[in-house]
């Protein structure tokens, strides 16, 4: 359909990906690796969270990773065989939100999944404790956000539209708000694999550091990329310019994550150490530990969501672009808005 075009943006994303992981080899060379004369170590090189010291946030991981391939799956099937054709507002809703239930309705009715042979202390917490609900809760109110707001920026700057039949709020299909959920909560996981085998086979410096900015931003800018890629044969989410879509749009995408994965990765921190406090255990140990609420949740996801939209706007300012943001009841597009 896009003929030589469509080589072309291949070759090019190619080279930058090809170059970024070529940066990210040569950052793993210069490397120290963390010296561990005991094999069992505790803090040893991981890719999943350690189930000794982290069961929770384990649990978590290994259920998201369980189910994402069955949502993957179910997509690719509407798109593959044309599914959506057929589909009203009505018909996307109840997929959207049909394929997101897993990981909503999870803290709440399976607090124990993804435990295996082991234990999830999230059996024995409060709901609003669990860690894998304030983990939903952070992804929802993000999701949320992103969908709310930041699909304007694309609107206006890539000049994307939606035009697939809809409920909308804000412009925005209602069905999106829970896709995303479900494909970040995927990402997200993905990228606390990789952020976590960076700072636990290698020694904390500067080097390390770099690397794992370099990380971030590679997992980032792929992210974005293949996302908008997968999607590419799907006719009813459409840009103006499919080149500078996938090229300078994967890269405006890829600012959403180069914030959200490191703060999602260092989010609750202590909720499988705070144990101790739960069973009111007040030693010193305990006084570094930070518990966090449901409310703080919230907070934490609004704030990065902030950092994000600041960011957003000023690649905006830049190009020069003004933002305009839609009313529920027209169709997503912009063409024929003056830049």
């Amino acid at each position: 359909m896009y003929g030589n075009g469509k080589d072309d943006i291949a070759v090019a994303m190619s080279a930058i990906l090809g170059s970024m992981i070529a940066i990210i080899g040569g950052l793993v060379i210069i490397q120290t690796k963390i010296d561990r004369p005991d094999s069992e170590s505790e803090s040893d090189s991981r890719l999943l969270p350690n189930p000794m010291t982290e069961p929770s946030k384990r649990a978590y991981e290994i259920y998201v990773l369980f189910y994402t391939p069955i949502w993957i799956i179910s997509f690719a099937c509407i798109v593959a065989f044309g599914l959506y054709e057929d589909f009203d507002k009505w018909s996307y809703i109840k997929v959207c939100v049909g394929l997101s239930l897993p990981f909503l309705l999870q803290p709440i009715l399976l607090p124990s999944a993804g435990a295996g042979a082991g234990s999830n202390p999230d059996e024995e917490r409060p709901l609003l404790e669990r860690y894998s609900f304030k983990a939903n809760l952070w992804l929802a109110v993000y999701s949320f956000i992103g969908n709310y707001w930041y699909t304007h920026y694309f609107y206006s700057v890539l000049r994307a539209e939606y035009t697939m039949p809809a409920h909308r709020l804000n412009n925005v299909p209602i069905a999106l708000y829970f896709a995303t959920h479900f494909y970040f909560s995927t990402y997200h996981a993905f990228s606390n694999i990789l952020l976590r085998k960076v700072v636990t086979t290698y020694q904390p410096n500067l080097a390390r550091n770099i690397l794992y900015i370099a990380v971030v931003i590679t997992f980032a800018y792929f992210t974005a990329f293949m996302e908008t890629l997968t999607i590419s044969s799907y006719p009813d989410y459409t840009f103006e310019d499919r080149n500078m879509a996938y090229t300078v749009g994967s890269a405006f995408y890829g600012i959403y994550f180069i914030v959200s994965f490191p703060a999602f990765f260092v989010f609750d921190t202590d909720i499988d150490k705070n144990m101790d406090i739960d069973n009111n255990n007040n030693n010193n140990d305990n006084e570094n530990k930070t518990k966090i609420s449901a409310w703080d949740t919230i907070v934490s996801s609004c704030g990065y969501g902030m950092i994000i939209m600041i960011l957003l706007d000023i690649v905006r300012l830049y190009l020069g672009i003004p933002l305009v943001v839609g009313s529920s009841d027209v169709i997503c597009s912009l063409k024929g808005v003056p830049i």
